[in-house]
């Protein structure tokens, strides 16, 4: 599941709703109400009752950026993975380069203005985020240099307002681990701020806490951090319980719920997890129930020859790079594991290999590499 740069630079529209400027839209409580509440609709894929909230803020303040940043916001999230979809991928960049003629027509090139910095950083951060998942690292990058400026002014910001323990949290421990996974960009990151692992998760629990627009993307995004990076998936569960308890709907949500539970051995409530994912029969949702099921008859039922099935089944699934990648991981890895077992040292570090080849959670690589 590639997240990486995007998660060190975009969403920070959540943010920019309760900035204290003096922006007339920022210090309009009723179009605040509004935009959060589309932002609900949208987490909980309600996206025509989205469309009709947004609408009302447009009425209110044509051509505003806000505007265009929803719009892209509910195009990403309704034609998931947008990557995919030509047609709707090109419409979702003109909608940020829109986002971007209206910020310098309201505010001015280069502008200090703490409401331009910020809707500055959530254009730039999903131009960002679609050259990362087209595998454009250093494009990618180049778009986060370009926010750079704006991560800045938002730690100076953090204690006045608790939405930006969101962006900063993210900043600190992104900026560290991104050139990690991805030696090709350091280059480009050498004249950033440094920052600190420890200090970013710290700064980001704590949005899950005192935020309100960001409550949910820290949570999304710290859940994330703790599995892919940091391989501590109970706590990675106790945040996306909350998410799939406030947005049902959204079964994005409900997967990653489902694999913490399961990394974290929480079998009972990752069955039944598995069991409402399975609804979900078209994308790439298949091939992650498939390899639920799998870890769930390997791990929980000490079942090989049922566990063997569901991973072969999963592997013949197709899945997508930005999403479920992982899995597929996870099955070779469970495919191996059961070969060990059965005493085929051979086959197991073929599948290994092959796990390799797909794997970027820490631990997967780290397992796959031990074994000899």
């Amino acid at each position: 599941m590639q997240i990486t740069l995007r998660s060190l630079c975009i969403w920070v529209l959540f943010a920019l709703c309760t900035t204290q400027a003096n922006a007339q839209l920022l210090n309009d409580p009723a179009s605040l109400k509004h935009i959060q509440n589309s932002l609900d609709k949208i987490y909980n894929y309600e996206f025509d009752e989205a469309v009709q909230i947004i609408d009302q803020v447009e009425k209110k303040y044509p051509n505003h950026p806000v505007s265009y940043i929803l719009d892209s916001f509910i195009l990403y999230w309704k034609y998931l993975p947008i990557k995919d979809n030509p047609t709707k991928s090109k419409e979702y960049i003109q909608k940020l380069d829109q986002c971007l003629e209206a910020i310098t027509k309201r505010y001015g090139k280069n502008s200090t203005d703490p409401e331009a910095v910020f809707y500055t950083m959530v254009a730039r951060g999903y131009m960002a985020m679609m050259y990362n998942y087209r595998g454009e690292m250093m494009a990618a990058a180049g778009e986060g240099k370009k926010a750079y400026n704006a991560f800045v002014e938002g730690f100076k910001l953090m204690h006045k307002n608790p939405e930006f323990y969101f962006t900063s949290g993210m900043y600190n421990y992104y900026v560290e681990v991104y050139p990690e996974e991805h030696p090709i960009v350091k280059p480009l990151l050498v004249f950033f701020k440094n920052g600190d692992k420890a200090l970013g998760l710290k700064q980001i629990d704590t949005a899950t806490k005192v935020g309100t627009i960001t409550k949910a993307e820290s949570c999304f995004y710290i859940s994330h951090i703790y599995l892919k990076y940091e391989a501590k998936p109970e706590k990675a569960a106790v945040y996306m319980e909350k998410l799939v308890d406030q947005y049902p709907r959204n079964p994005i949500y409900l997967m990653k719920n489902v694999e913490a539970q399961l990394l974290s051995g929480n079998y009972d409530e990752a069955h039944e997890g598995v069991q409402l994912l399975r609804k979900q029969n078209t994308g790439f949702f298949p091939v992650a129930w498939r390899t639920f099921q799998g870890i769930l008859e390997e791990k929980d039922r000490k079942n090989d020859a049922a566990a063997q099935k569901e991973y072969l089944l999963a592997l013949k699934t197709p899945h997508d790079d930005q999403y479920t990648k992982e899995y597929h991981a996870f099955a070779y890895a469970g495919l191996a594991r059961i070969s060990a077992r059965a005493g085929n040292k051979a086959k197991a570090k073929e599948y290994y290999k092959k796990c390799l080849g797909k794997a970027e959670y820490r631990s997967v690589v780290r397992e796959a590499k031990a074994f000899k």
